[in-house]
């Protein structure tokens, strides 16, 4: 398929999906067994969550400068371009059908006499049929339904930029954004499903505690960016030498704002509980961050202004799954041991060779594990955890964690074979010479 084509096809996609938006007859909700009535909304709460959901939007820009501060010269535009054009793939992608694939009637299977969701039901809520300002009554049910959805759709527009880092400075544009729109449609939108829909597999058959993503989006991004980088091969120059620090600086200033709204919105209400995530969210971060510079001081490298905001991310991503769960000491902790661990793992020099360019699977992926082996460890509430639950609900925590570390790094590996199959994902060796900002994008810092 010549270059042309596949600018063509996705232009015909585009036009089919505005003309669809266009005549589709659009279902309104009613109040009954699905949908509660207007009385049930409550005006803090719906504050609080259109605060949330911009602050994770936010987020998005904040990691194309965290990204596009750490690449080389050549590579800066092309790089942050990457994670901002999810916004615009994945918002789509999320009305079209995302979110009723990730929270439509669950499809799936019985297990022990009940009926357990693998994904939604693609047709409930395509093009946001019923998503309008009536509570749903399973799902935010103190909030309008599409401020629910949209304050979803930034997840989900999230979880896929975190992937770009790991492939920067050699993956093809238009084989990105294939692969991204079949990721959110085959492994975000199923797990999604499995962790938050109250009848789905992971979290209602397993009994998962995942309050804001460790799962879903870290652990999700940190596989497939593993499974991305083994696919496309090493750079020609693996050097990694960063453009830009206050770009760096910036990016975690902003990362770190936004993620109060990541985690203390995931209470889907103005309370007690978005409280503790606000704080867990700040100490965690803040202890990682000095146990990054420590630790790599011990080690004979020098502070580092890349190394205290890369900590200050993997405190982020530890506490995301349970950041409603524990309390603000153990929070401490967990930034603490994660930082340990993820620092390890940067430097490990079997996980250099395959040349993932901004470690995102020693940081988003390790410290997602991380984060949900501490939340199986220490979650508060009935049958939360190992302490407040015993060795069955641990275990049934941990065979969850396999499972979806299985199914998101081999999912991923399938897309990007998938997707280099149809498209080459790999740009030319001319290409990565020059730079995928003049020879992508025709533009340059």
């Amino acid at each position: 398929m010549g270059l042309e084509k596949r600018w063509i096809s996705a232009f015909v996609m585009i036009t089919v999906v505005a003309i669809a938006g266009l005549v589709w007859p659009h279902a309104e909700p009613v109040v009954g067994a699905t949908f509660g009535s207007t009385d049930q909304l409550q005006t803090a709460d719906i504050a609080w969550i259109l605060t949330s959901s911009c602050l994770v939007l936010l987020m998005t820009p904040g990691l194309s400068f965290f990204y596009g501060g750490m690449v080389g010269k050549k590579n800066v535009i092309s790089t942050m371009l990457k994670s901002f054009i999810c916004l615009g793939v994945i918002s789509l992608i999320w009305v079209v059908v995302g979110f009723s694939l990730s929270f439509g009637d669950p499809i799936g299977i019985t297990l022990d006499g009940k009926y357990y969701g693998l994904f939604g039901n693609p047709t409930d809520f395509a093009f946001f049929d019923q998503v309008s300002f009536l509570p749903h009554k399973s799902l935010g049910s103190t909030l309008p339904f599409i401020l629910y959805a949209l304050f979803q759709m930034k997840f989900a527009v999230i979880t896929p930029a975190i992937i770009t880092g790991a492939l920067a400075e050699r993956i093809r544009f238009i084989s990105f954004l294939l692969f991204i729109a079949l990721f959110t449609l085959l492994i975000y939108a199923p797990l999604c499903h499995m962790i938050w829909h109250p009848h789905g597999l992971l979290g209602g058959y397993f009994g998962v505690k995942d309050f804001a993503g460790g799962t879903v989006v870290h652990m999700s991004a940190g596989f497939a960016a593993l499974a991305g980088v083994i696919v496309l091969g090493k750079r020609q120059n693996s050097e990694h030498i960063p453009t830009n620090i206050p770009f760096v600086l910036l990016g975690t200033g902003l990362l770190w704002f936004g993620w109060f709204g990541f985690n203390a919105g995931s209470a889907l209400a103005a309370n007690a509980t978005a409280a503790l995530a606000f704080a867990t969210t700040t100490v965690a971060s803040a202890a990682a961050m000095l146990t990054w510079v420590f630790f790599d001081r011990l080690n004979g490298r020098k502070v580092s202004a890349l190394g205290a905001c890369i900590g200050a991310v993997v405190g982020l991503v530890a506490i995301t799954p349970s950041a409603g769960y524990v309390t603000l000491p153990q929070s401490i902790f967990f930034g603490f041991v994660t930082a340990l661990v993820s620092n390890t793992m940067v430097y490990w020099k079997r996980l250099k060779q395959i040349d993932d360019t901004l470690d995102v699977f020693a940081c988003h992926g390790v410290g997602g594990i991380m984060g949900m082996i501490l939340t199986a460890l220490f979650a508060q509430g009935e049958n939360a955890s190992l302490l407040y639950g015993g060795w069955s609900v641990f275990g049934h925590h941990m065979m969850a964690l396999v499972l979806v570390s299985a199914f998101t790094f081999g999912g991923a590996y399938l897309l990007f074979k998938f997707t280099n199959f149809l498209i080459p994902i790999r740009v030319s060796q001319e290409s990565e010479q020059l730079g995928l900002d003049l020879s992508q994008h025709g533009e340059k810092v």
